[in-house]
């Protein structure tokens, strides 16, 4: 018969060669940030200052992850949001991305939102190799794996978005007349290449274009230039404020151009109710995302359960407004991503799935929107369909479009 100690030899071997047939992806690996109780996410949102109007998108996501962590968290952990004003600063956001990296320890950046901002932390983040996912911006730098791997976008980017206007009006207003109001950022500049580029040979038909700083207090004065120079098809291109303003401007003048307006600032909430839903009648835009105002979606399953979860966690937030919708569409994606890492929440690991989405859809997208992603690909979304504002609400009218060369750079 065997001893006591030749039995516990014998359970030790097992014990190890057990162990070491568990294959290594098996076994959990972590990174600053992650831990078998917890998720860091860092964010960056402009709470205050010129673009404030966007901070209710850091809201709702931080109300998502809430209601993700009550119904049991990912994998058995919880989300840990940690959100920081910026102010829409660049400066500002530089401070942010470090306190929140080196400080706080995120296991990545989720969701900072602007252009300048996004621009500024960019080379911080790839130097770090921490994840700047989802940026809440079109800007077509931030799909660009090759020399920036640890920044991707989701949202479509505003080339494709001005190219997808080019095609309509080349179609419809073959001989119209364009002023274009942009702002002057690496965001006003990359949709106006979209629409310049979309038109082709056509690109004469822009006769007028105006610049405004996103701080400006007042934009009368490049409304009304664009007015006098005898255009009769009008571009905003413009954070939410200066889409208000400049929505308003054009009605006082009485001034009747085909309007189009820039994906990001359709809001009716805090973009058309406030220049006067009069002025804002027969404005064109796009959109990827169901619109909570439009009657077509009222009873639409996925818009009861996203009223609810307003109602339950983030009862302040307006319905109204498309923002919300946007925020809690983007952490959906987070959590897939996160689902998807299991027990490997490396850095490198998020990054790899995040480039390896595959017809993902959420039921808050429009029909036939696919978000998908390869370590080549960083663009999630390249559709976007037309809609026009009936006084009340948005109406969808075309066919869903892919903006036709979404990977061209801007430079």
């Amino acid at each position: 018969m065997p001893g006591r100690r030749e039995n516990l030899a014998a359970l030790a071997m097992f014990v190890a060669g057990a162990l070491a047939a568990i294959p290594a992806s098996a076994q959990k690996r972590y990174d600053p940030g992650a831990s078998d109780t917890e998720i860091k996410i860092g964010n960056i949102m402009p709470y205050s200052g010129p673009a404030s109007s966007y901070g209710v998108i850091g809201k709702t996501e931080a109300a998502f992850f809430k209601m993700i962590n009550d119904e049991g968290g990912i994998n058995g952990r919880k989300i840990n949001f940690i959100s920081y004003d910026d102010a829409y600063s660049p400066p500002k956001a530089i401070e942010q991305a470090r306190k929140l990296v080196e400080s706080d320890e995120v296991l990545l950046i989720f969701q900072s939102l602007g252009t300048p901002s996004n621009s500024a932390i960019m080379k911080y983040m790839n130097a770090k190799k921490v994840p700047q996912l989802f940026v809440a911006s079109g800007g077509t730098k931030f799909g660009d794996p090759k020399n920036f791997p640890w920044t991707m976008g989701f949202q479509p980017n505003y080339q494709s978005e001005g190219r997808i206007y080019a095609r309509y009006i080349r179609d419809n207003f073959p001989n119209g007349k364009i002023a274009v109001f942009w702002q002057n950022d690496d965001a006003g500049k990359d949709q106006f290449k979209g629409l310049r580029d979309g038109l082709g040979d056509k690109a004469s038909m822009i006769i007028a274009d105006k610049s405004y700083e996103v701080s400006d207090p007042s934009i009368d004065s490049q409304i009304v230039a664009l007015h006098d120079s005898g255009a009769d098809i009008f571009f905003s291109w413009a954070a939410p404020k200066g889409s208000a303003q400049a929505i308003r401007k054009v009605g006082e003048l009485g001034w009747k151009p085909k309007f189009f307006l820039a994906n990001t600032a359709t809001s009716v909430a805090s973009v058309l109710k406030p220049a006067g839903l009069e002025y804002a009648k027969d404005i064109i835009s796009t959109v990827y995302l169901k619109d909570p105002t439009d009657p077509t979606w009222d009873r639409d399953p996925a818009v009861v359960k996203w009223r609810a979860f307003m109602d339950k966690y983030y009862p302040d937030g307006d319905k109204a407004n498309a923002n919300n919708i946007y925020g809690y569409v983007q952490a959906e994606a987070m959590v897939q991503v996160l689902k998807q890492c299991g027990d490997n929440l490396t850095r490198e690991n998020v990054m790899k799935q995040a480039a390896n989405l595959k017809n993902f859809h959420t039921d808050l997208m429009l029909p036939g929107i696919m978000v998908n992603t390869s370590p080549d690909d960083y663009f999630p979304i390249e559709q976007m369909q037309l809609m026009r504002f009936n006084g009340q609400a948005w109406e969808l009218f075309g066919d869903v479009i892919t903006g036709e060369v979404g990977h061209e750079r801007s430079q």
